[in-house]
């Protein structure tokens, strides 16, 4: 940032972006983001479980463990009609409010 020729006139807002986007380098070259130590080969590592959407959409691989709870789930027992009724009702819905259920 040695090199610091005043801007003439109207440019100032862009010699100031220009600066600041040479400072946002010069210091990210300096100060590197060092990774996150979050990384494990059994937990996924943006939310730590596999979500059916980012397999579906996103064209993820499925994960073992994902495959299995996905098992798990189809050869579960289908819920019960007062279940489901039930379950609604403690589900908070958008506003996480439980006492108004949608």
């Amino acid at each position: 940032m040695s090199d610091s020729t005043p801007p003439k006139d109207g440019d100032f807002a862009s010699w100031v972006d220009e600066k600041s986007e040479a400072l946002k380098f010069e210091l990210g070259e300096k100060f590197p983001v060092p990774p996150t130590e979050l990384h494990s080969p059994s937990v996924h590592v943006e939310t730590g479980r596999q979500k059916l959407e980012e397999v579906l959409l996103e064209h993820e691989e499925p994960t073992p463990e994902f495959l299995e709870e996905l098992k798990a789930l189809e050869n579960a027992a289908p819920l019960s009609d007062d279940e489901l009724a039930r379950q609604a009702l403690e589900a908070g819905g958008d506003d996480g409010d439980n006492k108004t259920p949608e």
